[in-house]
């Protein structure tokens, strides 16, 4: 789901479930499982906000979006259970890389805010391509600057 308007919070907005394999012996998702959350909700983005599945883009086009920056906060654990929001801004739109910023939040908790770039390549030589320009117009309907640190909606995932 896309929001946006006069007023209204840009982004794309889904969710997900934590299942029972996703936790550690401490009772909270283990970490690295974040990053396949991440993905997940970044293959839906492009399926149904852009429009193009990713799996068609990789296989197909021969154009994938490797992520070459990572900078995650944790704020609040997520648990076996949980069904918490996810929305997806875009923070950066380059010539070849997207920046995306993913807040995971539950109960109106920050529990992850992640802010990931990514780089358009040729998968075949790994070589940076521009980001074709449809693709660019619907990264725009969701693009929302990163907030300035110190400032209210700051990355502070704890807020």
């Amino acid at each position: 789901m896309v929001s946006g308007g006069a007023g209204a919070d840009v982004g794309f907005t889904t969710s997900f479930q934590v299942r029972f394999g996703h936790v550690d012996p401490a009772g909270i998702v283990y970490f690295p499982r974040i990053f396949d959350y991440l993905h997940d909700v970044f293959e839906e983005l492009w399926e149904i906000h852009v429009g193009t599945r990713y799996y068609h883009l990789l296989l197909e086009q021969r154009v994938g979006f490797p992520i070459v920056h990572a900078d995650v906060d944790f704020g609040h654990p997520l648990r076996f259970g949980d069904r918490p929001e996810v929305r997806v801004t875009c923070f950066r739109l380059g010539r070849t890389s997207i920046g995306l910023r993913y807040r995971i939040r539950k109960d109106d908790r920050t529990c992850i805010d992640a802010r990931l770039t990514t780089v358009c390549v040729d998968t075949g030589t790994m070589s940076p391509l521009p980001v074709a320009e449809e693709f660019r117009a619907r990264f725009e309907e969701i693009f929302e600057p990163l907030p300035t640190p110190g400032s209210d909606g700051s990355s502070n995932p704890r807020s």
